[in-house]
């Protein structure tokens, strides 16, 4: 039998509509400004840390191979079908954006909208419907 922390996996999956909203004002109001380049590093961040935890209570819940690294966390849900191929391509970006924007933030380009930004609704949007569809698959709640 399992244990899956659904209320904490659900609790992060929600800030995901936050996450949405914020890209929509950024993109609106963007002028270049270092509060709105600080406010894309923050969403992105946020986005990283979402799908690393929800994917790492998935790892714990069903009882997965441990994980090695960020990336690893989204190849092992992949691997267990909780997302697609194509999902899984846009995570491992994401998640890779993680040392470039905690680690070597000096050198973090401020100068234009991240190219990742535009499609990142649809990413999270995507993730959360996945998510929670192997829950309720693998538990077969109705």
């Amino acid at each position: 039998m399992y244990y899956v922390d659904q209320e904490q996996i659900e609790k992060r999956l929600n800030e995901i509509q936050s996450l949405v909203k914020g890209v929509a004002q950024i993109k609106a109001k963007w002028d270049d400004s270092i509060i709105v380049h600080l406010a894309q590093e923050r969403v992105l961040q946020l986005s990283i840390e979402i799908v690393t935890d929800v994917g790492s209570l998935l790892i714990d819940g069903f009882i997965m191979r441990d994980a090695s690294s960020y990336e690893d966390i989204m190849d092992i849900i992949a691997q267990e079908g909780v997302v697609d191929s194509d999902l899984h391509k846009a995570l491992v970006a994401l998640v890779q954006l993680r040392k470039p924007i905690v680690q070597h933030y000096a050198e973090w380009e401020r100068t234009r909208i991240h190219p990742l930004l535009q499609e990142l609704p649809d990413v999270l949007t995507t993730f959360a419907e996945s998510v929670r569809h192997f829950i309720v698959k693998e538990l077969q709640l109705p």
